[in-house]
């Protein structure tokens, strides 16, 4: 009898399959460790300001806007690990604002501290110029760890944890939120989050679809209630905050709301329009669109944050738009409605000349202070990872639109991606499980919604330039959130904290976004 060859085809289709791996990593992991040297928007160029004063680590050699001191005649940038002062890297520049490109793939990843001394023309140290202490990060150097679970079993099983929620279920007999779930404080973010999950629900799994839409209509019954009336400076507009339960803890929020945040009950209630027919959650979304053409400034621009009551900006603070471009488009592209288009110009041409000019994309949480925050304070890839997305993704994008898309992309990598984590010095111990994605300055902690946002900007890179390195940046970061994820309850935890910190819309953005993976991958 003939021994099966099937065994042998088998083991060689695996070979080829691992050599083939090799060989696409040994060519991004090349591409990566190049581009690292590229600065990310330094100040040098002359487009915007210095913007990373408060950054804390970089993947791409960074340049520093350090001052030219009178009769050097060069500049010596010195580098020095931290924890091994021994170890240094060193090199010469005629001004103090060159970038770290000489030296920067020899740093090994390390606390590393920076000195940049002026020399005169014998080589003689005049004074320094500047020093700062930084991470120097782990590149990214593929492969990672693949995913744990199918992409789309991943994606459902979030979907229905969300969905047996008690907090959640409790929607089927009640229009007002259950508060056992904190976050439930949120109208906008978690109530609209709610509503676009379910309908994720109904539209999939036809024996939960009666249960999901009673789940979605009570909850949008509530965001309908509690949102401002016709004639209102906000009409139509649900809050932020309910009865100041999420807001007590910062006295500057009490009373008031996030401008952008309409948007996501907006969208919610688009969802539930899908999943239904129901022309009463098209007609509230297009009225939420009524209201922003309203309150649009004459420079394109909005306040973000205003008072609940008044509809009165209680600072100077501009919203960065994103949310609302996004919602604008998906209302012109989906429902063929064009009526905003004037709005959706003046607002893209005001972060074009503002937010991306000065390369500021700052954070626009409701949690942190805004009125006090300094310019590049607070900078997150919450506002740049989804710029990145918009800017490239219409109709006839220019070369302009997709340079600076990459700019922001690799901004939201520089800044935010851990692709490996430092371990603790007494420990041993690697704290961040990685890859993963910082939110905020502000919230220096790993969410998984940060990685889906900035897996979705090198998607939407990929797809424009076919470039091999960013769909395996992308695949890396959302592999990761399936291997987090919750095995038998499909919960992918928002943040490092207790699962009280479980944010649904976070949730959604993520399964969203491993299916957009899927699509991709053809998986």
């Amino acid at each position: 009898m003939k021994k099966s060859i099937f065994p042998v085809a088998a083991a060689a289709l695996l070979l080829c399959a691992c050599a083939n791996e090799t060989d696409l990593f040994e060519k991004v992991n090349a591409q990566a460790a190049e581009e690292y040297l590229v600065p990310v928007r330094p100040a040098s160029e002359g487009r915007n300001p210095c913007w990373n004063g408060y950054a804390r680590k970089f993947l791409y050699a960074p340049a520093f806007d350090f001052e030219k001191v009178e009769g050097a005649a060069s500049y010596r940038f010195t580098v020095n690990d931290v924890r091994k002062p021994e170890n240094t890297w060193s090199f010469e520049a005629d001004g103090p604002d060159a970038d770290l490109s000489p030296i920067w793939n020899d740093i090994y990843p390390a606390d590393v501290h920076l000195v940049v001394e002026a020399l005169d023309a014998s080589g003689k140290v005049i004074k320094t110029a500047g020093e700062r202490n930084f991470l120097r990060d782990y590149p990214f150097v593929g492969p990672y760890p693949d995913n744990a679970l199918p992409y789309r079993e991943s994606a459902m099983r979030a979907a229905l944890y969300t969905h047996r929620m008690p907090a959640v279920q409790a929607w089927k007999t009640q229009t007002v939120p259950d508060l056992s779930y904190q976050l439930n404080a949120y109208p906008n973010k978690i109530t609209g989050a709610t509503l676009s999950n379910e309908a994720f629900i109904a539209e999939r799994i036809p024996e939960l679809r009666e249960e999901a839409l009673l789940i979605a209509r009570n909850a949008a019954q509530f965001l309908i209630d509690q949102s401002c009336p016709e004639g209102h400076p906000l009409e139509f507009f649900p809050p932020t905050f309910y009865q100041d339960k999420a807001s007590s803890g910062w006295a500057d929020n009490k009373g008031t709301t996030m401008v952008m945040d309409a948007c996501m009950a907006g969208n919610g209630f688009l969802n539930l329009y899908n999943a239904t027919k129901d022309s009463l959650y098209l007609d509230r979304a297009l009225k939420i669109a009524d209201t922003y053409v309203k309150l649009q400034a004459e420079d394109g621009s909005y306040p973000i944050k205003v008072d609940f009551a008044t509809g009165v900006p209680i600072n100077n603070a501009r919203a960065m738009l994103v949310p609302l471009l996004t919602y604008i488009r998906r209302l012109e592209n989906e429902y063929g409605i064009t009526k905003y288009t004037d709005m959706r110009d003046k607002a893209a041409k005001w972060m074009k000349e503002v937010a991306l000019e000065t390369f500021d994309l700052t954070g626009q949480f409701e949690d942190t202070y805004h009125s006090g925050a300094k310019a590049y304070q607070n900078l997150t890839n919450c506002t740049a990872a989804p710029y990145a997305s918009y800017l490239p993704t219409g109709e006839n994008p220019s070369e302009q639109d997709i340079k600076d898309a990459l700019d922001l992309i690799r901004m939201s990598e520089d800044q935010f991606v851990h692709w490996d984590y430092l371990p603790d010095d007494v420990t041993g111990v690697r704290e961040i499980p990685t890859p993963s994605t910082f939110e905020q300055y502000f919230c220096y902690e790993p969410v998984d919604a940060s990685s889906a946002n900035v897996a979705n900007a090198l998607l939407d890179y990929y797809d424009l330039t076919g470039d091999e390195l960013s769909l395996q940046k992308a695949k890396a970061l959302l592999d990761h959130l399936t291997i987090l994820q919750n095995q038998v309850t499909g919960m992918i935890l928002s943040i490092d904290e207790p699962v009280e910190y479980f944010w649904i819309n976070c949730n959604l953005w993520s399964l969203q976004m491993i299916l957009r993976l899927a699509d991709t991958l053809g998986e």
